[in-house]
């Protein structure tokens, strides 16, 4: 199968599984953002996504679009890595026009799968993960898995929480605006003049999803202050 058998497949999953997660992000910013402005619409969002089925075969498929999306990037590394040999060793500089996020697409990778397993903990297993099992999880003794406002608020009240998810989402801006232009040449959307635009349009699309993300942090931490 050329998808896994030839590199050009490989990275057509990399661009399709990355694109999908680009939209998933761009609708949980665009949710989270509901916060800001009603926190009965932000609990009412949490409560339509708990446990129900939809929601939940929505999970499955996110996880195996993650699992594909890492996995073929380790194949695509140690392939590239197999493919340098000892050339690898004679490079001691960038080389010109090669951007720092592309050679560090691997190390904001595993960033960005750490800061996911973050968020996890402090959302997914307080929250949906709850009502799966059927049980009551009170926040800080005072609120429960559908109460999506009161966590947002607990967790982002502690400012090494904060922190942590900048650098998280930092990372995930640089492997993002890469990995943006990126899909589009591997899908064959880079001719000579729409090639420059993209990377303009993948970097102003980025940046508007991750403000959006900050944004919550940033209210948050301030309200509790």
């Amino acid at each position: 199968m050329w998808l896994t058998d030839s590199s050009i497949g490989r990275k057509v999953v990399m661009s399709v599984t990355g694109g999908a997660l680009i939209f998933f992000l761009t609708f949980h910013m665009a949710m989270n953002c509901a916060a800001l402005f009603s926190a009965d619409a932000y609990n009412a969002i949490c409560e339509f996504l708990g446990a129900n089925w939809y929601a939940l075969v929505g999970t499955v498929g996110l996880a195996i679009l993650v699992a594909l999306h890492f996995i073929f990037a380790i194949w695509l590394t140690l392939q590239n890595m197999k493919a340098r040999g000892s050339q690898k060793y004679a490079v001691s500089e960038r080389p010109k026009n090669v951007e720092w996020a592309s050679q560090n697409m691997l190390v904001l990778g595993i960033i960005v799968i750490l800061g996911l397993g973050l968020h996890l903990f402090n959302f997914w297993s307080k929250m949906q993960l709850q009502e799966i099992m059927g049980t009551e999880n009170f926040i800080a003794g005072q609120a429960g898995a559908t109460d999506g406002v009161f966590l947002i608020q607990y967790t982002f009240s502690k400012w090494y929480y904060c922190v942590l998810y900048i650098v998280w989402l930092a990372a995930l801006w640089f492997h993002l605006s890469h990995g943006f232009w990126s899909a589009i040449q591997t899908l064959g959307w880079n001719g000579k003049i729409w090639f420059n635009r993209w990377k303009v349009i993948g970097n102003i699309y980025v940046t508007l999803v991750i403000l959006g993300f900050v944004s919550v942090i940033a209210m948050f931490f301030f309200k509790s202050l």
